[in-house]
């Protein structure tokens, strides 16, 4: 299965738009954003857990990052309630499970192959901080490396967020709202700027607060 699988091209998806599929565990469903591959696939998701839902044991040969949107995400090494950022690079393995449910965002495959570094950053852990260089900014940074940044950022209400992106962009509203490119993004929106694309973006009344992946499109990771 190939969506969105042109890295040159700006992407758009719209959650509220789009129906739930379910995935081969029972009770475990998405939403996809992005997709190359079948089961195993380079893969961008928003994934809802049904409450007392599982997967079964498995490792992650390219490694998962995700982010808790609601409820909480539970494996055997803790509890992550609504913020929650997790990094397992490739070949960590878990048992993931939702005992009340819960809602998050997943990004598969995407790793180095090398990367062996394991983030657990409880949602509270990092105060949001003025961006130094971009007024009406506020940053929250999950994760960074050589090749890509992590963060997210709240965007002050009726202003306009421009910034040229450093090896490519990607946008997941969680709250508010924001235009770009004609598109009014909302709660769980998601927006892909390929490299050398400028990111202009217009906030509405409530401003926006958004998780931001930037650096990594710069020679996107693919499954073996």
């Amino acid at each position: 299965m190939n969506l969105n699988a042109d890295f040159s091209l700006r992407a758009v998806a719209h959650a509220d738009a789009m129906d739930w599929i379910d995935s081969p565990m029972p009770g475990v469903s998405r939403k996809m954003l992005d997709r190359i591959g079948d089961e195993v696939a380079r893969a961008t998701s928003i994934v809802r857990y049904a409450p007392h839902s599982h997967f079964s044991p498995h490792t992650h040969g390219g490694g998962e990052e995700f982010l808790v949107l609601e409820g909480v995400f539970q494996d055997e090494h803790g509890d992550y309630p609504p913020g929650a950022y997790v990094r397992n690079p490739p070949q960590t393995r878990h048992t993931p499970r939702s005992d009340a449910g819960c809602t998050i965002l997943v990004k598969l495959w995407q790793f180095m192959p090398s990367d062996r570094q394991q983030v657990r950053l409880p949602a509270a852990q990092v105060p949001p901080a003025p961006d130094p260089l971009r007024p009406h900014v506020m940053r929250q940074p999950l994760y960074r490396d050589e090749r890509e940044s992590v963060r997210i950022e709240t965007w002050a209400a009726n202003r306009e967020i421009a910034f040229d992106p450093e090896g490519g962009l990607e946008v997941f509203v969680l709250d508010g709202e924001f235009v770009e490119g004609g598109d009014r993004f909302r709660a769980w929106s998601w927006l892909r700027l390929p490299p050398g694309q400028r990111l202009h973006a217009a906030t509405g009344a409530a401003g926006a607060r958004v998780w931001v992946k930037e650096g990594h499109l710069k020679a996107p990771v693919m499954p073996a």
